[in-house]
């Protein structure tokens, strides 16, 4: 077995290796190889600055705007990102809600919410865990109460990395309380700047907000927003 790089991958290297070197901004730069808390005005215009040079969606394929790169290829842009102090890139997006979004999500989705993922226009977050529920997700207790075209939410999710940026929050919630634990659980895109959306801090030990509690009280969210069944 050759676990060697091929000279077309090398080649790749040193491409990535001289973009990162002239668009990555020297503060930025700073910020991460000194340990520095990065502000999410840096981690955004990251993400633009990569998306305008095509590569906003590294581990997306080429029909939803990405870059179509192969594992390999992949692993060398992040390895000479991380190398040169590059911000590090959101994963809610490119990788959770993305490409749920490009699987069970409809065209009218795909079309609407992926394309602000890549550009930066949109910052999601992960709505999984409860204070009941943490990787015991079967005991989850937020519920989006189906009323015509809308869904009504209550409930609330806990540790909720960066939700103090976010716009947008996928969410599991409980559709069917009749269903077994398990089943009636449903994944619905949810509009951080909705009427009844609430975000608490828990500041951590270093004193820094990382992580949060969202509350949803009476949160109104069309049913389009629902990602397959």
């Amino acid at each position: 077995m050759d676990l060697d790089f091929t000279p077309a991958e090398r080649a790749f290297r040193e491409e990535v290796r001289a973009f990162v070197r002239e668009s990555l901004p020297e503060e930025m730069r700073r910020k991460v190889l000194e340990g520095l808390q990065v502000p999410a005005e840096d981690t955004i215009l990251w993400q633009r600055i990569l998306h305008r040079h095509g590569w906003g969606g590294p581990c997306w394929p080429l029909e939803f705007g990405g870059t179509g790169w192969d594992p390999v290829r992949l692993y060398i842009f992040e390895e000479e990102c991380a190398a040169a102090g590059a911000p590090r890139l959101l994963p809610f997006g490119l990788k959770m809600v993305g490409p749920v979004i490009m699987r069970f999500g409809n065209a009218a989705q795909q079309q609407r919410f992926l394309p602000r993922i890549l550009s930066g226009e949109d910052w999601w977050c992960q709505g999984y865990s409860e204070p009941g529920a943490g990787s015991d997700l079967a005991s989850l207790k937020t519920r989006a109460e189906r009323r015509g075209e809308r869904y009504l939410v209550n409930g609330q999710k806990t540790w909720i990395t960066l939700a103090q940026h976010a716009n947008w929050i996928f969410c599991l919630v409980r559709t069917d309380p009749a269903a077994k634990p398990q089943a009636g659980i449903s994944f619905l895109l949810v509009d951080m700047r909705s009427g009844g959306v609430t975000v608490r801090p828990i500041v951590m030990l270093d004193g820094r907000q990382e992580v949060n509690e969202v509350w949803f009280e009476d949160v109104d969210v069309p049913a389009e927003n629902l990602v397959g069944e």
